[in-house]
C-alpha cells in the first residue's frame, strides 16, 4: 500500500490540530535571523500545500515538491492565484528550476525516507539546490519519539471519514511503521474500507549532522520544538539550520 494516496483526499480533515500558522511563525524567525535575504523558499515534502500557501501569501517565491502526486492535486487547488510552482519528485533526485534562498522540510518528512543512502543523497541534492549561503531548516521527530510509538494507536474522526493509526516499532530495523485504516462514508450511508501503510526511520541526532557536514553544509545548528533554543533530554522533535557555503 503507497502512502498518501486514498489519505491525500482527507489528509487536511485529520490534521485539523497542525497549527500550520505557528510553524510558518517559526520558519520566518529563522528566515530573518539568517544573515542573508530570503526571498525564494523550497518547501520539500510540501503535502498538501498548507505551509506552502502561508509562505506565499506572505511574500515569498515558492516552489512547493513532493513525490505524492496525489498530495500535490490537493496542494494546487489549494494555493489557486498564489506564486507557488509544484513540482513531483523524491527527494534524492530533487532538481529544481533555479537555486533557492531556503529551503525547508517539515513536519518529520525526512524520517519517511528510511534508507540511510537515499538521505544522504537527499542531502546533497538540497546543498546542489540552495544558491551560496542558503538556509536549510527542517525538523525529525527523535528515535525516542518513534521507538514511544510501539504499540499506540491514534484515531481521527470527521462526519466523512474515520481514521486508525496503529504504530508499531522494529528496534532492529529502526523503522516505525503506521499501519492506516480508512472508513470513508459512501453517498448511500455505507462504509468503505480502505488502508496505507507509512514507516518512519530513527535517525539519530549525530548522524543527521555528520551527513549533513558529509554534503557540505555548514554552521549546524539544533533547535527544540518550535523553539529559538536548543533541544531538552529527550525532546521528541528536533529542528536543524545549515547552510550552504557562501561565495
Amino acid at each position: 500500500m503507497e502512502a498518501y494516496t486514498t489519505l491525500a483526499r482527507y489528509y487536511d480533515q485529520l490534521t485539523g490540530d497542525v497549527h500550520y500558522g505557528k510553524w510558518a511563525d517559526y520558519l520566518q524567525r529563522h528566515f530573518h535571523r539568517h544573515k542573508g535575504e530570503i526571498r525564494s523558499v523550497a518547501e520539500l515534502a510540501c503535502g498538501t500545500g498548507s505551509l506552502a500557501k502561508l509562505l506565499a501569501q506572505r511574500g515569498y517565491q515558492v516552489t512547493a515538491v513532493d513525490r505524492s502526486a496525489d498530495m500535490l492535486c490537493q496542494a494546487d487547488q489549494k494555493c489557486q492565484g498564489l506564486d507557488v510552482l509544484f513540482l513531483c519528485q523524491d527527494l534524492s533526485q530533487l532538481r529544481l528550476l533555479q537555486p533557492v534562498d531556503a529551503a525547508v522540510c517539515c513536519l518529520d518528512s525526512l524520517n519517511y525516507i528510511t534508507r540511510p543512502a537515499q538521505l544522504r543523497q537527499a542531502l546533497r541534492r538540497v546543498h546542489q539546490a540552495l544558491k551560496p549561503g542558503g538556509l536549510f531548516l527542517f525538523d525529525v521527530k527523535t528515535p525516542e519519539a518513534l521507538e514511544g510509538a510501539d504499540g499506540q494507536i491514534y484515531l481521527d474522526e470527521t462526519n466523512e471519514v474515520y481514521c486508525v493509526w496503529r504504530g508499531e516499532y522494529f528496534p532492529r530495523l529502526r523503522i516505525c511503521g503506521y499501519g492506516i485504516d480508512l472508513f470513508v462514508r459512501q453517498s448511500d450511508g455505507t462504509w468503505q474500507r480502505t488502508g496505507e501503510y507509512h514507516q518512519e526511520y530513527a535517525y539519530t541526532m549525530q548522524e543527521l549532522e555528520s551527513w549533513l557536514e558529509e554534503a557540505g553544509f555548514t554552521r549546524i545548528k539544533q533547535y527544540g520544538n518550535l523553539r529559538m533554543t536548543p533541544p531538552r533530554r529527550g525532546e521528541e522533535r528536533v529542528f536543524f539550520t545549515a547552510e550552504r557555503k557562501g561565495l
